[in-house]
């Protein structure tokens, strides 16, 4: 394998595939949505998740003033309405309307979570801070939605019910296939 040694980051698409996902909020009677590919779980106890986004974003003020927001988990069949979310700014129009994004109830929150979602995660913001030039802000999850039909037993999703959405960076998308998924035995492999 030929490796290129460079100083020049350029397109930063080194890290993906990652899930890509569609951040909700709701913050004085008005909703919104932004598609995220930079997320991450921080913490099992207490259970955090962050996601970043850049403060000049419009859902950047919308989830400081709300304090809280949904992370929604998307299957490859809405890569279309990610890319939809993510290419139009919220403070020029309404996402939900504009895009016909149906929600169901929150249940701790007031951040919509979405129908097409195959799980959700509500968070209250447990702490913020700006890293260059995005901002990490951390949730607090005080709700799980999830599909129980598309998981399995152990909790991990069945790629023979569902593909999640993954992003690749320049508005490309891609699924995984159950045949090429290895399920490793941690103890065998880390040595005891």
């Amino acid at each position: 394998m030929l490796k290129v040694v460079a100083e020049d980051i350029g397109a930063f698409y080194h890290h993906y595939p990652r899930t890509a996902a569609i951040v909700t909020v709701s913050y004085e009677g008005r909703r919104n949505a932004m598609a995220v590919a930079w997320h991450c779980p921080i913490s099992f106890n207490p259970p955090l998740y962050g996601i970043a986004i850049a403060p000049k974003r419009f859902s950047y003020n919308m989830i400081c003033g709300a304090g809280q927001f949904a992370v929604n988990f998307m299957p490859l069949d809405s890569a279309e309405t990610i890319a939809a979310v993510g290419g139009s700014s919220g403070g020029l129009s309404d996402k939900f309307s504009l895009f016909n994004l149906q929600d169901a109830p929150a249940i701790k929150t007031e951040a919509p979570i979405l129908k097409e979602s195959y799980a959700a995660y509500e968070c209250m913001v447990f702490d913020k801070r700006i890293y260059g030039d995005h901002a990490w802000i951390i949730g607090s999850i005080v709700a799980v939605h999830t599909d129980g039909e598309v998981f399995s037993a152990d909790g991990t999703l069945d790629l023979n019910l569902l593909q999640p959405a993954l992003y690749l960076g320049a508005e490309t998308y891609c699924a995984v296939d159950q045949s090429t998924t290895r399920v490793l035995d941690r103890q065998k492999y880390g040595g005891g």
